[in-house]
């Protein structure tokens, strides 16, 4: 039975994925990496290694795929397959890491005045003000606490398109249609980047995928997976 590590985004802990989990525990065993008690993608990626299988598919989604980019690139007999989910490759900005620092989450928008609140840009916009949704992303947070936020929205996140090239193992890029917080054309840019990578977009989905669309980010990994699964064709067939 095959072993699936899954990296969650930022300020989000094993509830991301409570939704996939029945489809997912369909597919092998599951395994939650920890990236709460490093600050930088190198520590968290050595963190995960120690703790994973021999062998494994690695499942980032948004900062877990910066995780799981790093990871790939240290231990790369080790994963038989990378999902990106929702993530990038591009660098922060100065001012991102700035505004990161100061506490906004992903999900929040600076509001226009002291007065205004802020909302949850990683939800669909029709979806940004849905009372179970935003309190499961609250809770998360909470739970997680102010010591992992400020570990996380310190990482250095260089630009690592060209790192890319460099990840020989089949993998899957999943963009959504509606996410707020990484654009379709920076997630698309990873497949183009990827030697053997299959690129996917979920409709009506902000970026929180795991959360808002489970049922089909799953069957966009089990579709994948069992493609991978595959032998390879022989000369002459």
């Amino acid at each position: 039975m095959r072993d699936i590590v899954l990296l969650p985004g930022f300020m989000c802990d094993e509830d991301l994925w409570t939704d996939m989990v029945p489809g997912l525990g369909a597919l092998g065993r599951l395994h939650y990496g920890n990236v709460y008690e490093d600050d930088t993608l190198e520590g968290m990626a050595r963190r995960v290694l120690a703790a994973a299988p021999p062998h494994f598919v690695l499942v980032g989604f948004s900062m877990g795929g910066f995780v799981a980019r790093v990871l790939a690139l240290m231990a790369p007999e080790r994963v038989s397959g990378i999902a990106f989910v929702a993530s990038s490759a591009r660098g922060y900005t100065d001012e991102e890491i700035e505004r990161r620092k100061a506490g906004f989450r992903p999900g929040d928008r600076p509001p226009r005045d002291a007065a205004a609140p802020t909302t949850a840009m990683a939800l669909h916009p029709d979806r940004e003000t849905d009372p179970v949704l935003v309190e499961r992303l609250r809770a998360m947070q909470r739970r997680l606490g102010r010591a992992v936020r400020a570990r996380q929205a310190g990482l250095v996140r260089p630009d690592g398109y060209a790192d890319l090239a460099r990840i020989a193992c089949p993998a899957l890029v999943v963009a959504c249609r509606q996410d707020r917080l990484r654009t379709l054309a920076e997630v698309e840019r990873m497949a183009h980047c990827l030697p053997r990578a299959c690129f996917a977009v979920i409709e009506d989905c902000g970026h929180m995928a795991p959360l808002e669309r489970p049922h089909e980010l799953t069957a966009l990994l089990a579709s994948w997976i069992a493609d991978t699964d595959e032998p390879a064709p022989t000369a002459g067939t």
